[in-house]
């Protein structure tokens, strides 16, 4: 079954408009259920354009979209028009190719990647950072390794409301500063910068580059493409880093048509922010680019997901869902050590569950507690985060509070429901070793925790005995004041008292007998 539909009146596709793209994309999704695949018959001279921009407005696409068209007009005997119809009309029924491409001289091009090379000639269309789809000789042979696949389980739709205040400006030695000044006024929101080679422009005119910088600054969107038909913009150069520099945005190996149309998609979503267009228009969204510009990654970058799945050439949603069940605690954790609330959220919302663990068996609660963010610790346990959770060395988020020194989430955890479930002896070396050298943050921390600060190690040596046979005095200040017991006999008989006597230590043995004086005045005995 097919159906033929003809725009009345027909244009000629150098008077094609951005509107008349809303057209083509408005009756895709009014027939997208009905049919397997579509045909565009477009005129040779914007085609690349109308690939390019219907890539990007149609989202979540899962049908193939195919233009063509001809060099010589398909009536003329010697028409290229036949093979290009027939050619479209075979790869757009048998092939699932959820792509918008162009058909051209037996090649099936990506349409982004795509520009029209030669006016005379019936290879009219090339693709010169992308090698073909697809080529369609004796035998057809598809690259599905290739393919662009949008991931997800969105349905389809497309994004018509297209940004129309958009340009192309190419650079020439001897542009003057009023005609870039001129073509950067108001309305413009987006600019196209062609420059040279690998992306450069005269980093000796201060006056240029101050123009694109105060442009960007009150923003305006610019990205940086190359004049070249093949390669890419980089940033190595001083010429080109002096472009960074004042704001230009690197657009990577994207040709114009696509550079053009993306941005004026990009600046089409009214409910971003600008911070995040400058980010999309970085990002590979339709497989429009290989090189894409330098970015700080955060937890936020969900498109992750979604890269290593196309890497993988995973496309079932079950498949994904696996990925994603492997990927989101390591992406949690990642989000709790900087106290990315945000990001926890997003994946919360997206089905994760905060209390799963990493390959070490840690939660996000556990790094969270180890790397001291309050707000992290309070999200999560609002959220229904388990206090109780051990990692792989029987690690519990308390204890790398613990081990943190962070008393605000200590007190936090213990009030929740949180114990320590370290081992007796293990807790007891613990607090030895602090007494001895110490480290009274560690020593408050574990008494935060509701440590029994009495604990004995294998010579049934409270830390007490420790501090005073090391001489410790902060120690000793602190464990008396914490309650503990100078009465406790180690395995030899001595009490911590003995200890203090033996050595001479008069200082502590004034310290035990004060505190001794103090409890008896109170009724009370240091047992």
């Amino acid at each position: 079954m097919y159906k033929i539909m003809e725009y009345k009146p027909l244009l000629d596709s150098s008077n094609m408009m951005m509107t008349d793209w809303g057209n083509i994309a408005t009756d895709l999704v009014e027939h997208y259920d009905q049919f397997d695949g579509f045909v565009v018959l477009h005129g040779t001279d914007t085609m690349a354009y109308t690939a390019s921009a219907l890539s990007f407005m149609c989202e979540n696409l899962g049908k193939t979209i195919i233009l063509t068209g001809s060099q010589i007009p398909i009536f003329e005997v010697r028409s290229d028009g036949r093979d290009n119809f027939l050619s479209s009309l075979i790869m757009a029924g048998l092939y699932n190719i959820p792509e918008v491409l162009v058909c051209f001289d037996n090649k099936i091009l990506r349409g982004n990647r795509t520009i029209k090379n030669d006016a005379g000639s019936f290879s009219a269309f090339i693709s010169p950072n992308l090698p073909p789809i697809a080529t369609l000789e004796i035998r057809i042979h598809v690259d599905w390794s290739a393919v662009f696949r949008a991931t997800g389980t969105e349905k389809f739709r497309v994004h018509t409301n297209m940004c129309q205040n958009v340009g192309l400006l190419r650079m020439f030695p001897g542009i003057t500063t009023q005609t870039v000044r001129a073509f950067l006024q108001p309305p413009m929101q987006g600019v196209v910068l062609q420059t040279y080679g690998a992306g450069n422009a005269p980093d000796n005119r201060p006056d240029l580059l101050n123009v694109l910088k105060e442009a960007s600054n009150i923003g305006v969107v610019i990205i940086n493409i190359t004049q070249c038909t093949k390669g890419c913009v980089m940033t190595s150069y001083a010429t080109g880093k002096a472009l960074e520099d004042a704001g230009v945005i690197c657009g990577g190996d994207m040709t114009p048509e696509a550079a053009l149309t993306k941005l004026s998609y990009v600046l089409s979503k009214e409910t971003w922010t600008l911070d995040k267009k400058r980010k999309f228009m970085k990002r590979n969204l339709r497989g429009e680019m290989t090189v894409v510009a330098k970015e700080n990654i955060t937890i936020l970058d969900f498109e992750l997901i979604e890269s290593v799945a196309r890497a993988l050439s995973v496309s079932s949603t079950e498949e994904i869902k696996k990925l994603r069940d492997a990927l989101y605690p390591s992406l949690m954790c990642a989000a709790a050590q900087t106290g990315d609330n945000q990001a926890l959220e997003k994946l919360r919302t997206l089905g994760g569950n905060l209390s799963s663990h990493n390959h070490d068996g840690r939660t996000a609660l556990h790094v969270a507690c180890r790397e001291g963010h309050v707000t992290t610790v309070q999200y999560l346990l609002h959220q229904g985060a388990s206090v109780h959770l051990k990692d792989s060395n029987g690690i519990t988020p308390l204890q790398d509070a613990v081990m943190g020194k962070h008393h605000s989430i200590i007190r936090l955890l213990v009030k929740t429901g949180a114990l320590l479930t370290i081992k007796p002896i293990v807790l007891a070396m613990e607090l030895c070793c602090a007494a001895a050298t110490e480290e009274i943050e560690t020593l408050q921390a574990y008494r935060a925790a509701g440590a029994n600060m009495n604990e004995c190690d294998y010579d049934k040596r409270t830390p007490l005995h420790v501090a005073v046979d090391t001489g410790s005095k902060r120690s000793v200040h602190f464990l008396l004041d914490s309650g503990v017991s100078w009465m406790f006999e180690d395995m030899f008989g001595n009490t911590a008292l003995d200890c203090a006597r033996k050595r001479n230590a008069t200082e502590i043995i004034e310290m035990i007998e004060q505190k001794e004086r103090q409890l008896a005045a109170n009724g009370e005995n240091g047992t």
